[in-house]
């Protein structure tokens, strides 16, 4: 077991409702575009698959994809939309958990990686997807860029969404690499807020490329976003892509 909380039943059965918005086929059509040139005429393996949200997608498109998954609620969820025949998933997490074959293309998506709260286990991720990856296949992590610049001195919180539904920002503990994202969110049939919390690890790009290094990948390239656009310093999150040599 890795430090990384468990999704709970009920988050997950509310979970493809709340993410509708970045599940639509316009929002999910860049990032599948980008993984399946990637994968090519291999096989897929998502880290943390969760419900499906880009794996069942994905799938759909002819490439065949598995899963890692650490919660058995989220992976039930997936189960109502494909059989374990279509998308095979192995309950286990993202940074030991070992499926059998190789594959083309290992990625890790919306934030995921920061889910393990020490660097020693972003580390094991790493090892874990050259583990799985075959010569030239290729290891792809989608991560925001921590907003530290936002943050003047004695503040610790940054709010990162204000809306009538929805109020959503981050606090950050500088020593430990840690922010926590909290989220009070209005249920549209009773009004009431529900509050959640969740602990994430952040890390600068520069510390994923050594982590990659470690593993023996080399960063073969780095975007800000699924449609390519070039990663420069004001970019909210990156795109990157290790390689495993051949």
């Amino acid at each position: 077991m890795t430090s990384s909380e468990l999704w709970s039943r009920a988050t997950a059965d509310r979970y493809d409702t709340e993410e509708a918005e970045n599940s639509s086929a316009d929002a999910l059509g860049p990032a599948l575009d980008f993984l399946a040139g990637l994968a090519g005429d291999g096989r897929a393996l998502e880290f943390a698959i969760g419900t499906g949200r880009v794996g069942v997608p994905l799938r759909e498109r002819g490439v065949p994809v598995a899963g890692i998954e650490l919660s058995e609620h989220m992976a039930a969820v997936l189960r109502r939309k494909a059989d374990e025949d279509t998308l095979p998933v192995t309950i286990g997490d993202m940074a030991t958990t070992v499926v059998p074959g190789e594959f083309s293309l290992v990625y890790l998506v919306y934030n995921t990686i920061s889910n393990l709260l020490t660097q020693d286990e972003q580390v094991e991720c790493f090892r874990n997807a050259a583990r799985h990856l075959r010569p030239g296949g290729r290891f792809v992590v989608e991560l925001g860029v921590p907003p530290l610049r936002r943050l003047p001195p004695t503040q610790t919180a940054v709010p990162f969404d204000v809306s009538d539904r929805h109020l959503g920002f981050d606090t950050f503990d500088l020593v430990e690499q840690i922010l926590v994202s909290h989220h009070f969110t209005r249920d549209d049939g009773t009004g009431q807020y529900r509050r959640d919390n969740s602990r994430h690890r952040y890390a600068w790009p520069a510390e994923l490329d050594l982590m990659a290094r470690i593993a023996g990948l080399e960063l073969e390239r780095r975007v800000a976003d699924w449609d390519g656009s070039p990663f420069v310093q004001d970019s909210q999150k990156h795109i990157s892509v290790w390689r495993k040599p051949a």
